[in-house]
């Protein structure tokens, strides 16, 4: 029985001591590649719009939906993109990440014609990957929350598509700290991915933006 325990104890420690060091690189990567406010950062033709749901499921609009509608309107009238490039979910006919960011990206004053849609968005590895792999992108900056940003530009980096991040409002309270604590499990994940070379459920033909 003690035996099973240092076992399990050994185990554990090397779990955490793993999820620490997975998160420690990723965000050392990311260092001056992420930015708050639009005022110095670089310029990309295009801002990769990372999905999430419009609705949580106890009810009410998803603030990490709103925050990072209210990033992709100010990068774009702060004329640093020049298209949105939306990558998310459309697994099913009634769950459409990208269409409900399009809606209301159009009434905050982007033009529809100006929003590029990606369903095949599953993963953040599946949108980095596309944004180059189908869209033709070889430098982009990626539009979430900081914590996302500072993932999605490790992997985009190791595809090769050059990345910055525009950060958008962190949400708060528990929802936000459950979120937080899912990401540092994520971000092991993707020293899995990128160790076995895991690849987007699906890529397509190339399309121009």
């Amino acid at each position: 029985m003690k035996r099973i325990t240092k076992i399990l104890g050994a185990l554990i420690a090397l779990t955490l001591i793993c999820v620490v060091t997975c998160n420690g690189i990723i965000e050392t990567n990311a260092k001056n590649k992420t930015y708050s406010a639009t005022k110095n950062m670089p310029t990309n033709k295009v801002g990769l719009l990372l999905g999430t749901a419009k609705w949580l499921k106890q009810g009410g609009i998803n603030p990490y939906f709103e925050y990072r509608i209210r990033a992709t309107v100010a990068l774009f009238k702060a004329n640093k993109i020049e298209y949105v490039l939306v990558s998310g979910d459309n697994g099913t006919q009634y769950y459409n990440e990208p269409s409900e960011f399009k809606k209301e990206l159009v009434k905050k004053g982007i033009p529809a014609e100006r929003i590029i849609l990606d369903y095949a968005g599953f993963r953040t590895l599946d949108s980095v990957v596309r944004a180059k792999e189908v869209f033709g992108q070889t430098s982009i900056t990626i539009i979430s929350q900081e914590f996302h940003n500072e993932r999605a530009i490790y992997l985009a980096e190791n595809h090769g598509l050059k990345a910055i991040g525009f950060n958008a409002k962190t949400v708060k309270g528990r929802n936000g700290l459950k979120t937080q604590l899912r990401e540092y499990f994520a971000r092991t994940k993707v020293f899995l991915d990128i160790l076995f070379q895991v690849k987007p459920k699906f890529l397509g033909e190339k399309i121009d933006i």
